[in-house]
């Protein structure tokens, strides 16, 4: 479902200024992945509990009885499907088949908080027909979704170059109508996020209306935004890079391009390629999330926010996300997330989230 076409490179190179990170080092909070199911992410067929969990146990249990993640997302969810309530052989209702209270439950009695997200790169223009067609039902829909499930909702949205930014405004408002944002994270529907580019160069506009309006510290919307996963696996300093774009802004960009508070970002890296598992998955000793995750932990505010640090990683993805390379057995991530939950002290169950 993704790559995508994000630009990497270091900016530092060219004369960007970035923030020096703090001493103090916040802990990591958010610790997950999305998850594809086995059929590379239509979730079009319903799975036992049994069979699912032989092919991800390592998700609920790193070696050691507890879980290499605290936070799953479900990925994707057809936005037009789920606003029209389509019933098809891959859909009930708009929610793709396999999405099943007993799937979302083999991950909350884990104490894992459950996320389902909307789009993903093959639905962009599929959002954009939704939102032209009826944005506050489909946000209403959405809640409908999250309550039906309880579980949070994910926005991706990978439109580039003419987002509809007044229907999301829309979709999001209708959804905040019946479940309005809850800083302590106790209400798990009422989490509810935005995926935006790796760094600032790519979902220009949508990055710098959710940094304007949606992800303001002082004015909270959206719990946070995950900063996606490149279209290469990068350097840990391209990495780095583009994460830290976010949180400097773009002040000369005409409107300008507002600064995100750390604490309102998660960085997101690739656990599986179209041929082999990365050492986010197996080795953790090699892996980019033991390279930066100084910087994830110590990254100062430039402008938005007070606290050092973002919220952590997210990790594209579990289970058969393409035609490629898989996390199921032998492949399991046990080696790379579980060793990385266990050497951050991944808190489970997730707690309430730093605001500022």
């Amino acid at each position: 479902m993704r790559p995508r076409p994000v630009v990497l490179f270091a900016l530092a190179a060219i004369g960007t200024h970035f923030p020096a990170t703090s001493a103090s080092a916040a802990p990591m909070q958010i610790y997950g992945a999305w998850h594809c199911s086995n059929d590379t992410c239509d979730w079009a067929t319903p799975r036992s509990v049994t069979e699912f969990d032989a092919m991800n146990h390592w998700l609920i249990d790193r070696g050691d009885g507890r879980p290499s993640v605290n936070v799953i997302v479900l990925s994707f969810v057809h936005p037009l499907k789920l606003l029209n309530q389509t019933t098809d052989a891959a859909t009930l209702n708009g929610v793709p088949r396999g999405m099943t209270p007993s799937i979302v439950n083999y991950f909350a009695s884990r104490n894992i908080r459950v996320m389902v997200s909307i789009g993903g790169s093959n639905y962009a223009d599929a959002w954009s027909q939704a939102l032209a067609q009826d944005a506050t039902m489909l946000g209403l829909r959405a809640a409908q979704l999250a309550t039906q499930l309880g579980v949070g909702i994910e926005i991706d949205y990978e439109e580039d170059n003419n987002p509809d930014l007044a229907g999301l405004q829309d979709f999001i408002t209708a959804y905040r109508s019946v479940i309005p944002y809850d800083a302590t994270g106790r209400n798990k529907t009422a989490r509810l996020t935005i995926d935006l580019a790796a760094g600032d160069q790519w979902l220009i506009d949508l990055g710098r209306k959710a940094a304007t309006d949606w992800l303001r510290t002082n004015r909270p919307v959206l719990d946070y935004a995950n900063a996606m996963v490149p279209d290469k696996q990068p350097t840990a300093a391209n990495a780095i890079a583009n994460w830290k774009e976010h949180v400097v802004g773009k002040p000369l960009y005409v409107p300008a391009y507002p600064p995100v508070a750390p604490a309102k970002l998660t960085a997101g890296l690739y656990l599986a390629g179209s041929t082999r598992v990365r050492p986010e998955c197996n080795r953790f000793s090699k892996s980019l999330q033991k390279s930066t995750g100084n910087f994830v932990q110590t990254v100062a505010p430039n402008g938005a926010g007070t606290t050092a640090g973002l919220l952590g990683f997210m990790f594209w993805a579990a289970e058969r996300p393409s035609g490629g390379v898989t996390t199921q057995p032998p492949n399991s991530c046990e080696g790379g997330m579980g060793v990385g939950a266990r050497t951050y002290n991944i808190p489970i169950p997730m707690p309430a989230l730093r605001q500022q």
